[in-house]
Order: structure tokens, then sequence, then C-alpha cells
């Protein structure tokens, strides 16, 4: 079905790998619009519960975007392509109901490091490397990098490390909050499936309320905390929150269906 993705489902988990090894997973056009694609089918399919992005082969996540398709154009086509990017993927991605994870294989730079924060937490590799090189192309990061960098690790070291350009590793990437675990290269999907499978177990219409809420406070949402209330309330109308009061009182393991 996809030219430069894999995917595959596998107990209600979906998982995306992006796979142009040979290019260590670089983003172009195709990407993009495929992307685009596979992020509808976790909108519009039941059976995906939550999703797994990750890259093919044990060097790269995605060594950043294909740079050969920059050199024709200009202010609008560079602002259009931003935008595209932006529309179809990224923010699709951050806003999408059901839990996006990155599991980050190697090479995370420019775009790749964008579509790492794009999701809705990091797991990386011990070999994951981070970056924002943009600035050595004489740019700036253009698919929401500049923003979610800084809510995930703060002013300071955002400007520091894309004004240098410098890569970090994964440990430091985990000491600043960019990801939340660190494990062997080997033992990243399992582990990965792992968290995914246990979110699984969960409400799934809270999660989706959990989702939303939190990037309203990640962007500063100055109604966040009266968004919350609404939402809390919500969640009592649902079939979920009736059978995760009845399963606490009995003392049993709750069921949930979405409903």
């Amino acid at each position: 079905m996809y030219q430069t993705l894999l995917t595959d489902l596998q107990d209600g988990t979906f998982i995306i790998t992006i796979n142009r090894p040979d290019k260590l997973n670089a983003l172009n056009k195709d990407v993009i619009e495929e992307l685009g694609q596979a992020i509808n089918e976790v909108y519009n399919n039941e059976a995906i519960k939550t999703v797994i992005l990750t890259g093919a082969g044990e060097k790269g996540f995605v060594a950043g975007a294909d740079i050969s398709e920059f050199t024709a154009l200009d202010a609008a086509g560079g602002a259009a392509l931003a935008k595209k990017g932006q529309d179809h993927v990224f923010d699709k991605i951050e806003n999408c109901p059901k839990p996006v994870i990155a599991a980050v294989n190697g090479f995370a730079l420019g775009g790749g490091c964008e579509l790492a924060m794009s999701c809705h937490f990091r797991v990386a590799a011990e070999n994951a490397k981070f970056g924002q090189p943009e600035v050595n192309l004489g740019l700036i990061p253009g698919y929401g990098g500049t923003q979610r960098l800084t809510q995930l690790i703060g002013k300071g070291k955002a400007m520091e490390l894309m004004m240098t350009a410098d890569m970090i590793g994964a440990e430091e990437a985990k000491s600043l909050g960019l990801v939340n675990h660190v494990f062997p290269l080997q033992d990243l999907m399992a582990e990965t499936k792992k968290i995914a499978q246990k979110i699984q177990t969960k409400a799934p219409i809270a999660i989706s309320q959990i989702i939303a809420s939190i990037n309203e406070a990640a962007k500063g949402e100055t109604n966040g905390f009266a968004n919350e209330i609404k939402r809390f309330g919500l969640c009592f109308s649902t079939s979920d929150m009736k059978e995760g009061t009845t399963a606490f009182l009995e003392k049993r393991k709750a069921s949930f269906v979405g409903k």
C-alpha cells in the first residue's frame, strides 16, 4: 500500500516504520504524503488503539529532510512546504486522540527530531542522537521544532541547541526531558510495545481527553483549567467511567470499551 512506509497492526498497536534506510529515512514529499495517509488511517480505524512510529534499520529514526528538494524553493515555496508538513503530519500526530509514541532508533535530526517531538512522548535507543541543525543550512526548523523543543526542554537549552546545531545523545536527551526512557537498541521495540500495551488497558476516551488537555497546557492555553473541568465532566457520561468505578469498588480489573 505504501512506498516509503511499512505498517503493521499487532494487538491494537499500529507500528509505522519509515522505510528509506539507504537515506537514513530522510523525509521527502513522498514520506510526508504517506505519513499523512497513515495518520488518517489511525484516526479512522477503530482497531488501532495505540501507535508506535519508528525508522527502518539500526542507524536512523529520521536523519532530516531531503535537502535536494529545498534548492528550487523561494520564500513562498518554503512556507508552503512547512505548512503542508505541519497541517498534514506534525499537527495531526500531536492532536491525534490515540497515543502516538516515537521509538527513536538512531539519528533524529532536523525534521526527524521534529517528527519525534510531535509524538506524545519519545522512547530512545542508546545510539539515538537528537538535534536541530537547520542553522547550518541558513534555515530554521519549519515543522514545529522551535515551538515543541522549547515546550519540552525549556527556552535556554532550546536556544543553545538550535543556535549551535549541536547533537545530543540519548542520555542527555533523557536528562533534559526530551525522551522518557532509554533502552539498548535490541530491546527498543519490545519495551515500547510494553508501554503501548499498558496504555491500551486504560479508558480510551479518558486517554484522548488527557492528550487534548496536556497539549493545551504545553501551549499555555489560557482556558486550560476550564477545559479540564469540562472534559472531566464529559468522562462522567461514558460507560467506561461507570465500568472503571464499579471495577474499583468490586476490586476487579476494569474492562474498557471506549464508549
